[in-house]
């Protein structure tokens, strides 16, 4: 298989100036001595797409994703480092970009796929199916200024799809829309990776991303800190944002402390430990002879945490395929338990089941979260994954209890 998206070293840097020039006078004046600070979006990334592939890149705002979606797009230059894109480029970076709000849906199609790189010919052909797609109707002969944001984005995502291209950039638009508009576009998507494109993915969605991507990159602060398949990558990203990872606050550097303060070292234990942890998790089977459960068993987790200030939190507990693809997420107030109050150590055991599935590979992951407010305390999941094996020879994801009843004929 061959390379689709090629990126090396690449870094990109912006100049954010202190003082802005309004007048041309001021310009002449301070040609050459405005103060800047240099600011790195993008340090050394180097990642690679296979063609056919679909990838996911994933952090917190600010940590670069977009940036390198638009130097993939040709949109920025790398201020170093090379990229290699095979194939037509199509890409969805931001709601409306390159639509003019006084023309016309229609003017703006035209417009935005010239844009593209689309000739004229190509899109009077697929002009109707640009239109079918956004669902804009008699709607596009109006001006776009006049567009709500769900209107912006259909029109935009109709254009790139019809492309035809070889590499779809997406930045983060199928959050946008309605639910109906949603499942559309993931269709497209879908449709598009069973014809072998080529797609680099954009969201903040972690369910998303397990929905359409087969591997994914994690981004932090310019960087790239981990990767590979989607489940990993999203469990790479939770640990950097249990670690309070954020566009002010980089986990990697060390934390400046207040030495101003009589109280400094009790301030630095308390940015690095988290008030309650999850110390130990394991998984208990109803028959660990066995090694597995079989549909519709229980199976038990098995949560000790330790906890050094009083703290009032929910326990959540979540179940992942071998895909990444989430299968079940509840808190303890979901389900109607509420909440809990913790200090010092102690042990949950959560009881789920009866599991209704069928054969496959699990993973569980458990989470406190601290109420109020709901931010995540610690999150954690068990080393090994589990397994449900299916002793019938029915087929499918769930095992769901069917009856089939005879009645006489007359």
């Amino acid at each position: 298989m061959s390379v689709a998206v090629q990126v090396e070293d690449v870094s990109k840097r912006f100049r954010l100036y202190k003082e802005k020039m309004t007048s041309l006078k001021e310009r002449v004046i301070h040609f050459g001595k405005v103060p800047f600070e240099e600011f790195w979006a993008l340090s050394d990334i180097n990642i690679e797409v296979q063609e056919g592939e679909t990838l996911g890149l994933i952090g917190h705002n600010g940590s670069g994703k977009s940036t390198l979606l638009k130097c993939i797009a040709g949109i920025l230059l790398p201020t170093s480092g090379e990229i290699k894109v095979r194939g037509r480029v199509a890409a969805m970076l931001e709601l409306g970009a390159g639509f003019h709000p006084e023309l016309s849906g229609r003017d703006n199609i035209y417009l935005n796929a010239s844009l593209l790189g689309m000739p004229k010919k190509e899109i009077d052909r697929r002009f109707d199916d640009i239109v079918d797609f956004s669902e804009l109707g008699g709607f596009i002969e109006n001006q776009v200024k006049f567009y709500s944001s769900g209107m912006y984005t259909r029109l935009g995502f109709a254009v790139a799809v019809n492309m035809d291209p070889d590499v779809l950039l997406i930045d983060e638009v199928l959050a946008v829309g309605d639910e109906n508009f949603q499942r559309k576009c993931l269709d497209k998507v879908n449709s598009f990776q069973k014809e072998g494109r080529t797609i680099v993915f954009v969201s903040h969605s972690v369910d998303l991303v397990r929905a359409v991507c087969d591997r994914a990159y994690v981004l932090d602060h310019s960087k790239v800190v981990g990767g590979g398949p989607t489940a990993e990558a999203i469990g790479i990203l939770r640990d950097y944002q249990l670690k309070g990872s954020g566009l002010n606050h980089d986990p990697n550097l060390p934390e400046l402390i207040d030495l101003t303060t009589d109280d400094s070292a009790g301030l630095a234990q308390k940015q690095q430990n988290p008030p309650a942890l999850i110390t130990s998790m394991s998984l208990l089977l109803p028959d660990p002879s066995r090694g597995y459960a079989a549909p519709n068993e229980v199976i038990s987790l098995d949560l000790r945490y330790e906890c050094t200030t009083p703290q009032e939190v929910l326990v959540g507990v979540e179940i992942t395929d071998v895909r990444g693809e989430l299968v079940f997420s509840a808190t303890s107030e979901d389900l109607g338990f509420g909440s809990y109050s913790l200090y010092g150590q102690g042990e949950f055991v959560v009881k789920l089941g009866p599991m209704p599935l069928l054969d496959g590979v699990f993973s569980l992951a458990a989470s406190l979260y601290q109420v109020p407010g709901g931010a995540r305390i610690d999150w954690r999941s068990i080393e090994q994954a589990f397994k449900i094996v299916n002793p019938t020879k029915c087929n499918g994801m769930v095992a769901l209890p069917v009856s089939i009843l005879q009645e006489s004929g007359s």
